[in-house]
């Protein structure tokens, strides 16, 4: 993968996307200046798919939400009762919707480099349309709920058998305990190379931080 073109700094893109001026170091810049490959039709930007997955009720849409620099197309259904005996609540008795499709977002990492992310739906009867969502992506964020840690584990097979750079977000709801990482590591069998974060992705920084990970995993592991 290449990225040929783009002065891509960690760093710089990191703040760009926090809406921080890198040239200056921290201020907060227009968020409504144009980028340069918005008005210079010679240029154009480099685009990258990044697939969000997990299992039921874990946090994908809010993820999603949280960074897209656009409004996020949602493809969601209110949760009936006839869904009660296959949906498990227990974790999030609060949640009313359920996403059917996908999530789709999209984000600016630095001046050419622009992320679309797509939310997978969690439910086992939605899988099938994962091989659509996943095809063409550079890398996965598989997000993890520490109270029901097994419901990331389809996810974490489905990505090992199609061979697909991924990390692991451990989301952090509010009111839960914390555990220690390397426990939480332990518990999923997640390989050393496997980068793992906690966050919440409820917090823009967090999902932003969680994405230039997974960047920097997808460059590290593929070839060329």
């Amino acid at each position: 993968m290449d990225f040929t073109g783009s002065d891509a700094d960690p760093r710089r893109a990191a703040l760009a996307v926090r809406g921080e001026d890198p040239a200056r170091g921290g201020p907060p810049a227009a968020l409504d200046v144009p980028r340069g490959w918005q008005t210079d039709r010679s240029r154009a930007p480099h685009a990258t798919k990044i697939v969000v997955a997990g299992g039921f009720g874990v946090g994908k849409t809010t993820f999603v939400g949280s960074v897209s620099e656009i409004t996020p197309l949602r493809t969601e259904a209110v949760m009936t009762v006839a869904g009660e005996a296959v949906d498990d609540r227990t974790a999030t008795p609060d949640k009313t919707t359920t996403t059917v499709a996908m999530d789709f977002g999209r984000i600016t990492l630095d001046t050419d480099l622009v992320l679309y992310l797509f939310g997978t739906p969690g439910q086992k009867r939605f899988w099938f349309m994962w091989d659509d969502l996943v095809r063409g992506a550079i890398g996965a964020v598989v997000m993890a709920d520490t109270r029901r840690l097994a419901d990331c584990f389809p996810a974490l097979d489905y990505f090992d058998s199609a061979g697909l750079p991924y990390i692991v977000a451990v989301n952090q709801f509010e009111g839960t305990a914390r555990h220690d990482p390397d426990e939480v590591r332990e518990a999923l069998a997640l390989p050393r190379q496997v980068p793992m974060v906690q966050m919440d992705a409820r917090q823009r920084v967090a999902v932003v931080d969680t994405l230039l990970i997974l960047v920097g995993r997808a460059l590290d592991t593929t070839p060329g």
